[in-house]
């Protein structure tokens, strides 16, 4: 049981139970499809027109557009009808098949006579009135306009209650389920008064962003609902009307030959020998073409008597819509290409791509068949990542996201049809994201736990490189320039005599401890504790270009934690009054190449470093209290950190070294480095030095006389140098006497 129990909880398996939980929870989400599933799907296919748009094809279709010419010439609008009237008595002679207005003629003309007898000022003679009253309405005249043509006016969707309802001048008729039962219904509208839209030959919506997101007119409902009977839109209109139907024939599921999936729908609208394509609501996908100057022609020149014989091959036959590009009346909408067009251009587009069969299809399964591609691909990257792996299954992820956009893509290149391949590669994405997120936290953990165990004897560098290539676990070694720090408790005996055992591991614990943060802080790996002492390298496991300094500044800082140790009396030696009562340490730094790796037998080895640079470093650290400094550098380190505050010891034989190793105490960083005291130091100190070269003792000795009231600090320092100029006097003295 415990054993079936560590199965089921196990890494995998745990990983594989959130990502089924991700699938499931995301396929949900897209059978639901919320609002902001939707407008990312549309996004896509707005891509998808500016990649491909519609490639552009004469049609029967023309605008007369009321452009900034025609106003700035005619007037301002709205023009007086009788004005209207003019241009439809002209289209209609120039042989237009159908006159659509794009625009809603809903308040009587304010320059009718009728309108302007009350603007008369008092005292206006009878003769005038009678005149002006006697003369034909404008609204009248252009309803005998209207009459006499094939004229389409148009009525908009409105928020509120329902006065008045657009006049039907269609038939419908059903193949299948009735549309009414379905489709959204408008609860107002915006219509033409009844002098106009009664001598009408159809009356369509001219509203094209019902449904629509993000402000672009992605498509256009060809039929309306109010609830009780069914309305056509402009474009639907004009293009019936141009062939002389009667109706419409809405084909929905149920109808023959149409599966019924559980979802009421539209699938096409014919509008006389035309079948239509469309969304669930009879909506048509707007398949647009960048805007053509061809296909406007100005108002002024439809008004202008010398244009009219050759606007007469422009206009015959041809829809001719009537609208507005002049940017003060408001009428410009976005396009999926992201152009900004009047609103006639898009019903334009909608009818060029009726009549060329240029279709883009959003198919009724479509919802369907990509709530499956969601959960098949995601089920998918389950199954193969504990198979192939993360590198695998991210591969076997991008071959099928790939073939999802490049199908996507292909079906609407070949077959205009609109499916979304985006969503279900993010769900795909998101799952292996998840999985491969979680197996990554699940992994971390056991390496912290690895971690944990090993920091207590490895710098954390050496153990985060042993996490990320434990190949470096083989025993070998390669030579490489490092810096080598040795640190030892001066007058460790007396302090180890006046503790019990237990006490001086507390002891040894309280200053080892912060001592070693000060060197892992600045890079440095601890090779291994030697009873009171540290040792420690730089630029190994890891290359540091600056080691040399780094070990400098982690010295100093060694110092500051022992200063501020004793300070706080951390080890309770001043509140005991026990004879040592503060501790001192010294430091020795040295630079060179050494050999660093793993070294050891197959079963148990260290990770160290040895060479003669490994010598000099201890034989440095135990000069230390010789020289009367407690942090010494070799003339190498000074060289490679050249920034920091030193001082010459002078030339000090090492144990085991032939030759004596110039040395150099630190005394801080490059801050007291500027200081004036500093520099004031540097420059006698370095007389001294010269002058100890030059065996001139009077000249050092005066200078040792400048020098102690410069650093008190530093009497054991400069109290060697006064006893090695003693010798050196000594010896010449001798020499002297011999000779």
């Amino acid at each position: 049981m415990r054993l079936l129990l560590k199965t089921f909880f196990s890494k995998r398996v745990l990983v594989a139970a959130v990502a089924c939980l991700v699938l499931a929870f995301m396929t949900g989400m897209r059978s639901v499809d919320p609002d902001f599933l939707k407008s990312l799907r549309e996004l896509t296919f707005d891509y998808y027109q500016r990649m491909k748009p519609r490639d552009f094809q004469p049609a029967p279709v023309r605008i007369v557009d009321i452009d900034e010419a025609s106003i700035a010439e005619i007037g301002q609008w709205p023009w007086p009808r009788t004005k209207l009237a003019e241009m439809v008595q002209i289209l209609t002679d120039l042989g237009a098949a159908a006159i659509v207005f794009d625009m809603v003629f809903a308040e009587p003309d304010r320059t009718s006579p009728a309108q302007l007898l009350g603007k008369f000022p008092e005292g206006t003679s009878d003769e005038v009135l009678t005149a002006v009253s006697n003369l034909p309405d404008n609204d009248k005249v252009f309803g005998s306009a209207i009459a006499q043509g094939p004229v389409v006016l148009g009525f908009a969707i409105t928020q509120g209650t329902m006065e008045k309802a657009p006049q039907v001048k269609s038939g419908f008729a059903f193949a299948g389920e009735d549309p009414i039962s379905f489709l959204d219904r408008f609860t107002n509208a915006n219509s033409n008064l009844d002098t106009l839209q009664a001598p009408a030959s159809g009356i369509g919506s001219i509203s094209t962003s019902f449904g629509n997101r993000q402000g672009v007119v992605r498509w256009v409902p060809l039929v309306f609902s109010d609830g009780t009977q069914l309305y056509p839109n402009l474009t639907a209109e004009a293009l019936r009307v141009a062939q002389g139907a009667q109706g419409y024939i809405v084909k929905a599921t149920g109808a023959s030959g149409e599966a019924d999936l559980g979802n009421s729908a539209i699938t096409d609208i014919k509008i006389g020998s035309f079948a239509v394509p469309t969304t669930r609501s009879g909506e048509l996908w707007v398949y647009y073409d960048h805007e053509r100057s061809d296909r406007y022609v100005s108002a002024l020149q439809v008004y202008d008597p010398g244009e009219l014989e050759n606007l007469s091959h422009l206009m015959e036959g041809q829809i001719v819509l009537i609208g507005t590009s002049a940017p003060g009346l408001e009428d410009l909408r976005t396009s999926a290409l992201g152009e900004q067009v009047p609103g006639v251009s898009i019903h334009a587009q909608a009818l060029e791509q009726i009549i060329h069969g240029q279709f883009l299809s959003r198919p009724d399964w479509a919802n369907g068949l990509e709530t499956i591609l969601t959960f098949v691909v995601g089920a998918i990257v389950i199954l193969a990542l504990p198979a192939i792996g993360s590198i695998g299954t991210a591969f076997l992820g991008a071959v099928i996201v790939s073939g999802l956009v490049g199908g996507s893509v292909y079906l609407f290149w070949e077959k205009g049809l609109l499916i979304d391949p985006v969503y279900p590669s993010v769900v795909s994405i998101l799952v292996f994201t998840a999985s491969t997120a979680l197996l990554y936290f699940l992994t971390e953990r056991e390496k912290r736990f690895v971690r944990q165990a090993f920091s207590q004897y490895l710098s954390p560098e050496l153990v985060t490189q042993l996490e990320e290539t434990p190949e470096q676990l083989a025993l070998g070694g390669e030579i490489r320039p490092m810096t080598i720090l040795f640190m030892d408790i001066r007058g460790f005996t007396p302090i180890s005599e006046q503790l019990t055992p237990e006490e001086l591991v507390s002891f040894l614990n309280t200053l080892l401890s912060p001592l070693s943060d000060a060197i892992q802080a600045e890079g440095g790996t601890i090779d291994k504790y030697i009873g009171d002492s540290i040792m420690a390298f730089w630029n190994a496991p890891l290359s540091i270009p600056e080691h040399a300094e780094k070990a400098c500044r982690a010295g100093l800082a060694m110092l500051d934690v022992v200063e501020e140790l004793n300070n706080n009396d951390a080890f309770g030696f001043k509140a005991r009054s026990l004879k040592t009562q503060t501790v001192k340490i010294g430091i020795g730094l040295n630079t060179g190449e050494a050999c660093v790796g793993n070294m050891g037998s197959a079963r148990r080895f260290n990770y160290s470093v040895i060479g003669d640079a490994v010598n000099i470093a201890s034989r440095i650290e135990s000069s230390c209290k010789a020289v009367g400094a407690e942090l010494l550098v070799s003339e190498d380190t000074r060289a490679q950190a050249p920034g920091l505050a030193y001082l010459e010891a002078g030339e000090i034989p090492l144990k085991g070294k032939s030759e004596p190793v110039k040395l150099f105490a630190i005394l801080g960083d490059e801050t007291l480095k500027t200081t004036e005291k500093f520099q004031q130091l540097e420059e006698a100190h370095g007389r001294l030095i010269q002058a100890i070269k030059d065996q001139d003792c009077a000249a050092a000795r005066a200078e040792l006389v400048l020098l102690k009231p410069l650093a008190p600090a530093l009497q054991d320092f400069y109290g060697r140098f006064e006893s090695f100029i003693g010798e050196l006097d000594a010896e010449i003295e001798e020499s002297g006497a011999a000779h």
